[in-house]
């Protein structure tokens, strides 16, 4: 299992985090090991000091894809889950800019639910309401209409770098409100609980703790 992850890719979130407009995808991946489902714990991991929470459209690849066309890339997908792309902040931005780092602790990357809600229902996945809801407050609140790629485009983009596998995740970005670009910031907490909606599909709900 694969888990493609997208990078500022709305609008919204790439102007929060003053980061650079790009003409192509910024990837990076998740172990399969980060999955937890709805009702799991996230873990704080001691290393880090400032965990975030991140709501998202969540691609999940129904046959295999390889070098597909946007026009023919749903039909290759199975359907859509909500995700939480946990990011350890001050890890995921430490000196030398390794992402990969931050975002692949364990119980970084609750899925669900376990069944995805099919292409017929939700089309391309464009125009659905996104939010991230932590201890009851809204802190993310977006629309998958301000996504720079769609969900077609990203999916045939991968399918150029690699071979997409039945059951591999795209996960395609996160609107803005992320507690790192807050001010004061706000990270996760020991005790809190945080929320990821999604139009259309439902919520994924999971509690927080210190690991240890």
């Amino acid at each position: 299992m694969k888990i493609v992850c997208v990078g500022q890719n709305y609008r919204s979130h790439l102007a929060e985090m003053r980061g650079r407009t790009v003409e192509e995808p910024t990837l990076f991946g998740k172990f399969d090991a980060t999955v937890i489902g709805d009702g799991d714990t996230i873990l704080l991991p001691p290393e880090s000091s400032h965990v975030d929470a991140e709501a998202e459209l969540a691609v999940v690849i129904g046959k295999p894809a390889r070098r597909v066309s946007r026009e023919r890339a749903l039909d290759h997908v199975a359907g859509y889950v909500c995700a939480n792309d946990v990011s350890a902040r001050d890890i995921q931005y430490a000196g030398d800019g390794q992402w990969f780092r931050g975002k692949n602790f364990a119980t970084f990357c609750p899925v669900g639910p376990e069944e995805p809600v099919p292409v017929s229902e939700l089309g391309d996945g464009s125009g659905l309401r996104v939010m991230q809801i932590l201890n009851g407050e809204t802190m993310q609140d977006g629309s998958t209409s301000d996504l720079i790629f769609d969900v077609p485009y990203l999916v045939a983009y991968a399918s150029i770098l690699f071979t997409l596998e039945r059951g591999d995740l795209i996960l395609t970005g996160t609107p803005s409100g992320v507690g790192w670009a807050r001010d004061p910031k706000v990270a996760l907490r020991d005790g809190d609980v945080v929320e990821v909606r999604v139009e259309g599909i439902g919520s994924l709900t999971n509690p927080v703790a210190s690991e240890g």
